[in-house]
C-alpha cells in the first residue's frame, strides 16, 4: 500500500507541487482550512488581478513570492521552478500531486465548461477553454521532476497519486486541536506594497493576494 505520512509531520509551511490541473489549489485550500493558516495561490500572484490571465511583470511577481514565503505559516500551491529554491528553503513539508493525466483533462474541461469560478482562479475572470492549455497538459503530463525535486529537498514529502491519497493525507492530520481552533486574522497590508512595485524588505504577503479559504468555495473532494 502506498505510504501516506501524517499531515502533522509537515509543519506549518507546506508546498504543493505537481502538473497543471492536478488539483493543487483545491488541496491547498483544504489543508489551509484544516490547519487554520493562510493559503497562497501562486497563479494569482503571477497574474494581474484584473484581466484575462495577463502575466504580471516577472520582477514584481518574484518580489511578491519572496515576500509571501517570509510569513510564519502558509500553504502555497503552484510550481514556477525558477523561484522554487527559495520556497524549498522556507518550507517545512512538500506535497506532490501525481494523478493520471486523463483526470487532469477531465478536471480542466469541468472548470472551463461547467464551473463559474474555481479555487485558485482569478477573482475577475472565468477560465476559458484553450487549445494551448490542452497541449500544455499533455506536454507536462510527467510529474517526475516534481517528485525528484521534493525528495531531494530533504523535507517531509508525500506523493498523492489519486484522490484517495489526498483524503488519507488529510484524515491523518491532527494539530493537537489546532484544526478545530479559529483561524488567526490575516496579516495587515504593508505600505511597501502600496503604489508601484514591491519591496524585498517586506516581511508579510499582500493580503489582497493571499487569502484565507472561504467556506463558500470549500471543495467536496477532501
Amino acid at each position: 500500500m502506498h505510504h501516506i505520512p501524517p499531515l502533522a509531520d509537515f509543519g506549518r509551511r507546506i508546498m504543493i507541487n505537481g502538473p497543471s490541473n492536478a488539483g493543487k489549489s483545491t488541496l491547498g485550500d483544504a489543508i489551509a482550512r484544516k490547519l487554520g493558516i493562510p493559503v497562497v495561490h501562486l497563479d494569482r500572484l503571477s497574474h494581474e488581478e484584473q484581466g484575462t490571465w495577463v502575466p504580471r511583470d516577472k520582477t514584481e511577481f518574484h518580489s511578491l513570492h519572496d515576500a509571501a514565503i517570509t510569513a510564519d505559516t502558509w500553504v502555497m500551491d503552484g510550481n514556477y521552478t525558477e523561484i522554487m529554491p527559495q520556497r524549498f528553503a522556507r518550507a517545512t513539508g512538500v506535497v506532490v500531486i501525481d494523478d493520471h493525466f486523463l483526470l487532469r483533462y477531465l478536471r480542466y474541461f469541468n472548470r472551463t465548461l461547467l464551473q463559474r469560478q474555481r479555487v485558485g482562479g482569478l477573482e475577475s475572470d472565468r477560465d476559458a477553454l484553450s487549445w494551448a492549455m490542452i497541449a500544455w497538459i499533455w506536454k507536462t503530463r510527467n510529474a517526475e521532476k516534481y517528485r525528484v525535486a521534493a525528495r531531494d529537498s530533504g523535507l517531509p514529502v508525500v506523493i498523492c497519486r489519486n484522490r484517495q491519497n489526498c483524503r488519507r493525507f488529510m484524515m491523518r492530520g491532527a494539530w493537537n486541536g489546532a484544526a478545530r481552533s479559529r483561524p488567526t486574522p490575516p496579516p495587515t497590508r504593508s505600505a511597501a506594497l502600496q503604489g508601484h512595485g514591491c519591496s524585498r524588505d517586506y516581511k508579510r504577503p499582500d493580503t489582497a493576494r493571499l487569502r484565507r479559504p472561504d467556506a463558500r468555495h470549500a471543495p467536496s473532494a477532501f
